[in-house]
């Protein structure tokens, strides 16, 4: 490491070493709320009453909700799923995201969040933790939302092949 990469004393600063990607959660009543849906947290920090900080280990898949109302009704549902950065790749930035991640779905406007969340629902009456599903599936969900079609569904089959996938791929 360079001299002037180093905190004091020659040791690496708290962010060089942090290889997490970190989100944070507002709460504002009936104005703003963003939570994780679903997802594997490695730490979890509670800065003050409205807002708190989840990190997310590099690889982890998590689903990002955000809502933002006025005085008139809701003026923003979006709805991601993401993939934790991992150091020294290439990722998306995202609002409320540090330092960003690869986004595997977005939906936009509460009527295409309400379709993804069923879909959430589904793949959890399998018992399966929507955390684990194959991040191909969440792309399919998203390039099938974004041409308004229905998306097939995650099974049981799929799921295990993508287990299988996974333990013999590098």
């Amino acid at each position: 490491m360079k001299q002037q990469d180093q905190g004091r004393h020659g040791r690496p600063t708290a962010s060089e070493r942090d290889d997490l990607t970190h989100v944070e959660l507002v709460w504002l009543k009936k104005r703003i709320e963003n939570y994780i849906r679903f997802g594997k947290a490695a730490e979890k920090r509670i800065i003050d009453r409205s807002r708190r900080v989840f990190s997310f280990a590099p690889g982890s898949v998590f689903a990002f909700v955000r809502w933002a109302a006025n005085d008139y009704g809701t003026i923003a549902s979006r709805l991601d799923i993401l993939r934790a950065a991992s150091p020294g790749k290439r990722c998306s930035t995202v609002a409320y995201l540090r330092p960003g991640a690869e986004i595997l779905l977005t939906a936009k406007g509460w009527p295409n969040v309400e379709r993804v969340l069923k879909v959430i629902d589904q793949i959890e009456a399998l018992d399966i933790d929507p955390a684990d599903v194959s991040p191909d599936y969440w792309r399919h969900v998203h390039s099938r939302l974004a041409a308004r079609e229905t998306p097939r569904p995650y099974t049981r089959q799929r799921h295990e092949a993508w287990l299988l996938r996974r333990r013999i791929a590098p």
